[in-house]
């Protein structure tokens, strides 16, 4: 697996300790988004997408975040069933997507901070505009996947023809039962 793409959306308050989001692109087909570049003690580094943990309320079923003490939607007190509210040790986010290794842990963050190096770059130039919420989708990718797991050179006059007999939705109308 390569990474095909990276994109990255420059934070202008320089203050905080974030400097910028990520979105990568595996292999032309695949993207992960809001990787952060932060600003750490040992220079930046590239923290994974994340989501807060929630708690559910007892008393209305509303989702709260986990050391809340009230709930958002009834008012009633939220009882957490993991760690208390007080316990600064307790998991207050959890990664949506995550390296299992450290040599695609050292892949993803040496290329992510070399693109935020360039684009650093790129900024200072005039007419400057980040690619980051530009669209996905819409180039065609330059190989497909086979069924066996091997990747094929796709030709693009060929892309958008007859789907192929492997793909779950390419029986035509006559041969619907």
């Amino acid at each position: 697996m390569i990474i095909t793409e990276v994109r990255i959306k420059l934070m202008e308050d320089t203050a905080d300790r974030l400097r910028a989001f990520c979105s990568i692109t595996f292999n032309h087909c695949f993207v992960v988004r809001d990787l952060k570049i932060i600003e750490g003690n040992n220079g930046p580094f590239v923290a994974m997408p994340s989501r807060k943990i929630m708690s559910q309320c007892q008393q209305c079923g509303t989702k709260n975040h986990l050391r809340s003490r009230f709930c958002n939607q009834c008012g009633a007190r939220v009882h957490s069933s993991s760690a208390s509210a007080s316990d600064s040790k307790s998991k207050l986010y959890a990664d949506i997507a995550h390296p299992i290794n450290a040599e695609s842990r050292e892949m993803i963050q040496s290329r992510v901070l070399k693109e935020f190096e360039l684009e650093t770059e790129r900024s200072k130039l005039p007419g400057y505009q980040s690619r980051y919420d530009e669209e996905y989708g819409n180039i065609d990718p330059p190989f497909s996947v086979t069924d066996e797991g091997s990747a094929r050179r796709v030709d693009p006059a060929k892309s958008h023809s007859e789907p192929s007999p492997h793909h779950p939705r390419s029986t035509t109308e006559k041969e619907k039962p």
